[in-house]
C-alpha cells in the first residue's frame, strides 16, 4: 500500500512539472502533456472498474459483480483539466469554521478539514469549488454538483480527489470524477456537496450513469 502510494505522489508531481506553465484558465497545452494525463486517466479507470468488479468492499452485490463489465465515462477532454494554486484557508482549530459538516444521504454528518479554495475558467467564465480535506487522510476531497446531475450522472452529484502538490498546488481532472458508492448501493454513507460547490454548468466529463434512468 506505501508503495503504489509512493508511485502515485510521483506520477502527481511528474504531472505538475507537465502544466506547471499552463494558468489556471486552461491554456496552450501541448499534445504530449495532454497524452500523458490521458493515459492516467485511462490508468485510474482500469482500477476503478477492477475494485467494482472484485473487491470486498465493491458497492455492488455478488450477482451483480458477475454481469459487471465497467463504467460508463465521458470520452477524455483536455477542456476539463486545470491545474493551479489553491487559495488555502487558514482557520484556528477552535475557529467553528474550522471544520466542514457535510450531511449525508442517511441524514448523518460527517466532518471534513476546510483546506482551501480553487479557482478555474471554462469557456470564458470563472468558476469556484470549496477544498476539503479528511481527517484520516493527506487526500484532497473536491465534493461538487453539476447540470448533468439526474440526467446523465448520479442526482447526488461526484466526487473528486486530488494530491496536494509543491507550493499548495493541485491538478483538477473533471475527466476524473466519480460517484459516490450510494449511488449503486443504497446502503453506503455517502456525504452531499455543499452549496458552495454547485455549479451552474455541465461538466461533460468523468463517470456517468450505467442505465440513463438511474436516479
Amino acid at each position: 500500500m506505501r508503495r503504489r502510494k509512493i508511485v502515485f505522489v510521483a506520477l502527481a508531481i511528474g504531472i505538475l512539472f507537465l502544466f506547471q506553465e499552463v494558468p489556471v484558465a486552461r491554456g496552450g497545452v501541448g499534445q504530449e502533456e495532454i497524452q500523458s494525463e490521458e493515459q492516467r486517466v485511462v490508468k485510474w479507470i482500469k482500477e476503478r472498474d477492477a475494485f467494482f468488479k472484485s473487491h470486498q468492499r465493491s458497492p455492488l452485490s455478488t450477482k451483480d459483480k458477475k454481469t459487471f463489465n465497467g463504467l460508463k465515462y465521458y470520452p477524455f477532454s483536455d477542456q476539463y483539466v486545470f491545474c493551479g494554486s489553491i487559495e488555502r484557508t487558514i482557520l484556528h482549530i477552535n475557529n467553528p469554521k474550522y471544520y466542514a459538516t457535510f450531511l449525508t444521504n442517511k441524514g448523518t454528518n460527517k466532518r471534513y478539514l476546510r483546506y482551501g479554495k480553487f479557482h478555474f475558467t471554462l469557456d470564458g467564465k470563472q468558476y469556484t469549488l470549496e477544498i476539503y480535506k479528511s481527517i484520516l487522510s493527506d487526500m484532497l476531497f473536491v465534493p461538487f454538483k453539476d447540470k448533468t446531475n439526474g440526467k446523465e450522472t448520479y442526482e447526488g452529484g461526484r466526487y473528486i480527489d486530488a494530491e496536494i502538490l509543491a507550493d499548495y498546488k493541485m491538478v483538477l481532472d473533471f475527466n476524473m470524477a466519480y460517484h459516490p458508492s450510494c449511488a449503486y448501493n443504497e446502503k453506503f454513507v455517502c456525504v452531499l456537496p455543499p452549496r458552495e460547490n454547485m455549479l451552474d454548468v455541465e461538466i461533460r466529463a468523468g463517470e456517468k450513469l450505467l442505465n440513463p434512468h438511474q436516479p
